[in-house]
């Protein structure tokens, strides 16, 4: 990886201070490059979700940050994020690093419109923005993601799952920042709604440079579209390494368990086929499904 660092995490230490305190993120190292899908991996409960809370700033208590530095490379310098106070730290957050949240398609406030929605996060950041600025900015980012500009005026509960699902994506792109976390933005959509989401999203990261963490516990979606992988066990970072390099040669016990748990569509338990996003179109996936059906 060439591209220079937008994003270091040193040694990262959260604790939830409870009757017997548990560490849920332990010494956790990584660096994030511009332009960058980095994935984060491991099962439910290993600390991934934890962690990009404390990237952003989102913990609340019992959660702690113990120990570490979060640092955010910009084009004006760097800014250490932990150190940010409540407006700064406003500022921070949708304009420079956004966030699309587990369970995203239903975060959307279901009694207003998308426009609506759109609009309140624009002023909160830009408040000298005119109307007709957002108007135009709100119909661009929605038309980025595939959804028609014309459901502006939709209400959450007018909308697909998947549908919902590109809404948050295009408000996580309004004010263009430099990092999107993605916190499992494909569960409960079906799989040919999660490769077109899949699709849209390694396409706009070519289009418009972000860099990109994608959580989620399913390690051959992460092999689809990452760079490299952050595989995590218990709070901590187990191996990191290139998407390919690590489907050829997973160095960690964890790792390689991880990747002989899924099997593939035809042949023995645990041998993984690599398909890859741009190579199955939808009909193949649903042509599979009717088959194995």
């Amino acid at each position: 990886m060439t591209a220079e660092p937008v994003l270091t995490v040193e040694d990262l230490t959260v604790v939830y201070e409870t009757e017997e305190p548990i560490t849920a993120v332990k010494h956790a190292d990584l660096t994030l490059h511009r332009g960058e899908i980095l994935g984060l991996a491991g099962e439910s409960g290993c600390g991934k979700t934890t962690l990009a809370y404390a990237v952003n700033r989102l913990h609340r208590p019992p959660a702690r940050i113990a120990s570490g530095r979060i640092i955010f490379h910009g084009d004006q310098g760097d800014i250490d994020i932990l150190a940010l106070e409540d407006a700064g730290l406003r500022a921070f957050r949708w304009e420079r690093l956004s966030m699309v949240f587990q369970g995203a398609m239903n975060a959307l406030n279901p009694v207003t419109t998308v426009r609506a929605q759109l609009k309140d996060t624009l002023l909160a950041h830009r408040p000298r923005m005119s109307r007709k600025e957002i108007r135009e900015r709100s119909e661009d980012v929605l038309t980025r993601v595939g959804v028609d500009p014309r459901r502006l005026g939709s209400y959450p509960h007018e909308l697909s799952g998947g549908m919902r699902q590109r809404v948050m994506i295009a408000m996580a792109m309004l004010l263009e920042p430099q990092i999107m976390i993605m916190d499992e933005p494909t569960t409960a959509l079906d799989v040919v709604v999660q490769r077109d989401i899949l699709r849209e999203i390694v396409r706009l990261r070519d289009e418009l440079d972000f860099a990109v963490i994608f959580i989620t516990h399913d390690l051959p979606l992460l092999l689809e579209i990452s760079d490299r992988i952050a595989v995590m066990l218990e709070g901590e970072i187990v191996e990191l390494e290139a998407a390919d390099r690590l489907y050829r040669d997973a160095q960690h016990p964890y790792t390689r368990k991880l990747l002989g748990s899924f099997p593939s569509l035809s042949g023995e338990r645990g041998a993984f086929i690599r398909t890859g996003i741009d190579e199955t179109s939808a009909d193949e996936i649903s042509e599979t499904a009717e088959e194995r059906a």
